[in-house]
């Protein structure tokens, strides 16, 4: 009798463990996926990661976790360093540029109300690649999610003036790019009639072979970088860097020629309208832009062309309102 009793309280302890596991995988998943997004770049091993994360958490039980997020987010944060300190050495052989992987939408995760929207940007997280694993870690957990040192300290195994100085030191070096310091076009030029008016104009430009309304659309100093998928060359392996080069690349009758093929629509990719090209329904490419406000309107300082087909499966189908581009 007694060991029935037994059976029947561990059996019940265990339907109360993965309720409260089901629970929280619902309620923290996306969370959990945001940042693991941001440190990583890169949304399949963002989701690898935050399986992982619940698998081991399914593996250890709910017992004596008072505060489930911070308690997944330490989680998550070390195995996204294990990732980065891993995958640096591959980064480093990648054939071109490696950039990070776009995805469709406004926010990955709207509910999460402490969350930097901004950090989602794809030009954002291009400017993350430059930190070192740890300073990643520190500023994205600090300016995207608004931990406090103590816990950064915490989940990261570093002091508290550590986190204090490393999260400065980020931020001074990051705070004179657009990307970063909010010297871009907000609501009218990247998500409203602005930002849309824009990328039709440089659609059309492109299009047609447009050197004189290219120029015009161009920055001082433009910067145009390509992710062809390190497997092979299909597109440049360096970034180009100024009006000269880039204007080259963009009205050239041999380069990037397909895409003029494909279907272009104005579509939120990582929280902001850019451009998606498609043949026949599929996306084939992403060209993702950052403006900076001008004397005469919002000009294009970054250009980011995403021709990798491992890293387009999250761009969606496009909207019932997407703006269509092709066409002037």
């Amino acid at each position: 009798m007694e060991t029935s009793r037994n059976a029947d309280a561990s059996a019940e302890r265990e339907d109360r463990d993965r309720e409260q596991l089901e629970e929280w995988y619902a309620q923290y998943k996306r969370y959990a996926f945001a940042i693991a997004y941001r440190m990583l770049g890169s949304a399949e091993e963002a989701e690898d990661a935050v399986q992982d994360c619940f698998a081991e958490l399914g593996r250890r039980g709910p017992q004596g976790i008072d505060r489930i997020q911070a308690y997944l987010a330490r989680m998550v944060t070390n195995a996204c360093l294990n990732l980065l300190n891993s995958a640096r050495s591959r980064r480093e052989t990648y054939i071109g540029e490696w950039l990070p992987e776009p995805i469709s939408g406004e926010d990955d995760d709207p509910e999460a109300v402490a969350e930097r929207r901004d950090m989602l940007s794809y030009a954002y997280l291009v400017l993350l690649e430059r930190l070192s694993p740890g300073e990643r870690a520190v500023f994205v957990l600090r300016e995207a999610f608004g931990y406090d040192y103590a816990a950064i300290a915490e989940m990261t195994g570093k002091s508290e003036a550590g986190c204090r100085q490393i999260y400065s030191r980020v931020k001074r070096s990051l705070q004179a790019e657009p990307a970063a310091s909010g010297n871009t076009p907000r609501a009218a030029g990247r998500r409203g009639e602005a930002r849309a008016g824009l990328l039709r104009r440089f659609a059309a430009a492109f299009d047609a072979y447009d050197v004189g309304a290219m120029l015009e659309l161009l920055a001082e100093q433009p910067v145009f970088s390509a992710d062809g998928g390190g497997r092979e060359l299909r597109t440049v392996v360096r970034p180009m860097i100024g009006r000269k080069g880039v204007l080259a690349l963009l009205t050239s009758r041999r380069l990037y020629a397909q895409l003029r093929e494909w279907q272009a629509s104005a579509e939120p990719v990582n929280g902001e309208l850019q451009l998606v090209f498609r043949q026949d329904g599929e996306v084939r490419a992403v060209l993702c832009l950052l403006a900076e406000e001008g004397p005469d309107g919002p000009r294009v300082r970054d250009l980011y062309l995403m021709l990798a087909d491992d890293k387009l499966g999250r761009i969606g189908a496009p909207p019932g309102a997407a703006d269509e581009v092709a066409e002037p």
